[in-house]
Parts: structure tokens; sequence; C-alpha cells
């Protein structure tokens, strides 16, 4: 009997090696991934593989930005990489040295395909060395010659054919960009888990004529000329008390269902900061980490931060994994409200807070000193890839909410 049992030992052994050599697994080191926003246009983005304790880790860079992805799961030869904080994954099969997919944001209800291929390094092809030089500032309109053009600043810093900068706007700013100067064209391009960003321009010693993809559900056409002396209006005078108001308030839910307002204990006679902003914004993520630095930074100074979030999460649920997920992940120690949920509309959020003249961006921070009073409001969040532009405002930010902390009540 055991000679006859010999054989079937040896297969089943056979197979059940066979199936562990046939688990796939990812190749280590430098990938390159392209998302389509167009259809003659791919968004490049450079990330690296890795291996941790648990499991594969994923880099992803923006000039200066490195984002950490420790969030991936194989199955089969099925893939799926779910970003930091942000809602978007990417979902798609892989071999060992490539993938192919989505990159999917439910609650916005978009998807675009996406490829990457390992031991690529270089995020855009250079055919043939850079003709002028970008270094500096250009004075910028997008949505060119229509009724939503808008002002930005331009900022890049050129070496060879590579580029680095941004795009700061009234409300914000473009966050990291990476690219090159090839010939007489500039490509840009940022990935960081939410925004999908490429820009592609014609340049000349002084302009800039191009166009700006965000994902595949937006294109604007964009032109810049040099103006080194060039500023864009000043953040703090584009959000303002409407007539007839004089106080600034609020009333919604924490993740336990209890209404939170700005008439409780816990802001009575305490500088009050009430930040405007959605766990899906990659701005207001900029604006938070800062918060949570200042904070930790300062643990004796006595002040509130309170956020009020706006979702585009479908159900209320959604909207409180959400936030849960962001307070988690960036460790926020202040509450996060949930406002509003199932669209990030301004006009809708404005409704919610009638008192404001207008809801212009994603963020805004409220600056409520120990009387009630409203003493700022900053619209919009220039962060680190503004450079000199954040490092004035952790400055200034710094000075103000020392003073109001400072003052009598």
């Amino acid at each position: 009997m055991k000679r006859i049992w010999q054989p079937f030992m040896a297969l089943a052994l056979l197979v059940m090696s066979c199936k562990r050599e046939e688990k796939k697994e990812l190749a280590l080191g430098d990938w390159l991934a392209r998302i389509e926003v167009s259809d003659s246009q791919k968004l490049p983005f450079n990330f690296t593989v890795g291996k941790g304790a648990d499991g594969y880790i994923m880099k992803m860079y923006n000039a200066e930005e490195e984002i950490v992805v420790d969030e991936i799961e194989l199955n089969g030869d099925s893939i799926r990489i779910q970003m930091p904080i942000f809602e978007g994954y990417f979902a798609g099969t892989f071999s060992e040295n490539e993938m192919e997919g989505k990159f999917i944001e439910e609650s916005k209800e978009r998807e675009v395909d996406f490829t990457a291929v390992h031991g690529q390094s270089e995020r855009f092809e250079v055919k043939e060395s850079a003709r002028v030089n970008i270094s500096g500032i250009w004075e910028t309109y997008f949505d060119v010659n229509t009724t939503n053009e808008y002002p930005a600043k331009g900022i890049f810093m050129q070496s060879g054919d590579k580029v680095k900068g941004t795009f700061r706007t009234k409300t914000g700013d473009y966050r990291y960009l990476d690219g090159v100067v090839t010939g007489d064209s500039l490509k840009l391009s940022a990935f960081d888990g939410s925004h999908v960003y490429l820009f592609m321009a014609q340049v000349t010693d002084s302009t800039l004529d191009g166009k700006f993809y965000s994902g595949k559900h937006a294109v604007q056409e964009f032109m810049a000329a040099r103006n080194e002396a060039f500023e864009l209006p000043e953040a703090d005078s584009l959000t303002f008390l409407r007539e007839g108001y004089d106080r600034f308030d609020f009333s919604f839910p924490n993740s336990e269902g209890k209404m939170v307002s700005l008439s409780d204990a816990r802001f009575k006679d305490k500088v009050v900061l009430v930040q405007i902003m959605g766990s899906w914004c990659p701005n207001c993520l900029d604006e938070t980490r800062f918060y949570v630095e200042f904070l930790k930074n300062n643990p004796d100074l006595d002040i509130e931060l309170v956020a009020l979030a706006f979702e585009y999460a479908k159900t209320e649920e959604k909207a409180f994994e959400a936030i849960g997920r962001l307070k988690e992940k960036a460790e926020v120690p202040y509450p996060i409200l949930l406002a509003q949920y199932g669209t990030s509309n301004k006009q809708k959020a404005n409704e919610k807070l009638p008192m404001l003249n207008h809801i212009l961006s994603y963020p805004t921070t409220i600056y409520i000193d120990k009387k009630g009073e409203v003493r700022k409001i900053h619209t919009g969040f220039n962060g680190p890839a503004t450079g000199e532009k954040y490092e004035q405002f952790k400055a200034q930010f710094a000075t103000m909410v020392e003073g109001l902390a400072n003052e009598q009540s």
C-alpha cells in the first residue's frame, strides 16, 4: 500500500510546488506609469517598488515630493493599489514588469486608463536639447478667451532639459510639477493620488502657449508671458462676511452624530480657526499637514481648530469614512465635521455658510478672535511646492495666530 501512495504523494507535492512557483511578483526598482488624459495625450509619472515588512511599498515622485503607498493587494494576476488618504485607486492586471488597468475615483464617477512599465526612469522623452530656459516668473492666464478666464503665477526652475515648479492661482497652487523642455516644447506633469495634471506648451524666450489637462474630464488653454514683477491678488481680500452679518457660525455633525457649533463650551473665549476643506482635496491636505505640524510644535498655544468638510462621497457613511481615513493617516487632532456630502459644489456650499460672500476655494480658513469676531479670512493655500511663498505664509501665520492668542478676551 505504501508503494501505491508514493507516486500520488510525489505528484501532489509537484502540483503544490508548481502553484507556489506560479505566484506572481512585482519587479523591484524604477517604474514609469502613464495615465490617459485624452485620445492623444498621456500623463507620465515616476514611482519605485520596494518591499517592506508587510509587503510591497510604492513611492511616487513629483519633483521634490515623495508619496508613500503601502496598500497594495495582489491576487493572481490582479492588482489593486489604494492611494494614501484619497479614495482613488488603481485596479487592473500585472505581470512582473508591466501593469495595466484603470485609475478610479468612485465618488467623482471618474476612471481613466493607465499602464506602467518596469525599468524606465525618464518621465518624458527628450528628443532634442532645450532651445530656451524658462526659469523665472510667468504671468499666466488659464481658460483664455472664455468667461472663466483666471490668472496664475508660473514659477519655474530649469537645469539643462529638466524643469520643476508650479502655477499659483488665487485659490492655491498646482502642486509639484515635474518635466522637461525638449526643443521648443514644455512638458510638465503631476500625479499625487488625486490630481491628474498634464501641461503641454510651445515656448519661446518670453511666451508659453499651451493646454492644461486635468484628468480626462477637463482641458484648458493657457498663455503666459515673462513678468518678474507679476503678483496675484492677496488671499486675505477675496472672501469676507456679507453685509448684515457680524459673526461666523456653523452647526454640523461629527462622526458620532453629535452636532458641533461655534457656541460650544470648547470654543468659548478661545481663538478659533475654521478650516473649510474636503478630504479629496490635495491643497487641503497640504494645509492640514501644516496645521497638524504647527499644533505639535506649539502645544501650549491656547487655540482651537475645527474643519468643515464638503465631500464628494454619495452617502453620509462614505463621507465619514473618507474623513476618518484623513484623520488617521494625517494624524489630525482637531474635529472634522461633515458640512455636506454628495457634491463639493461651491454654490451649494455657500448655502450652508450664507454669511460668506462666496466660497471661492477649498481650502479657506476663517480666523476668529477670543471675542468671536472674524479677524481674517484666508482663501486658498500656497503649499510647499511654492517655495518662498510657502515660507512667507508660515511666518505670517505664526505671527497672526500667536498675536490673537495673546490678546485679552
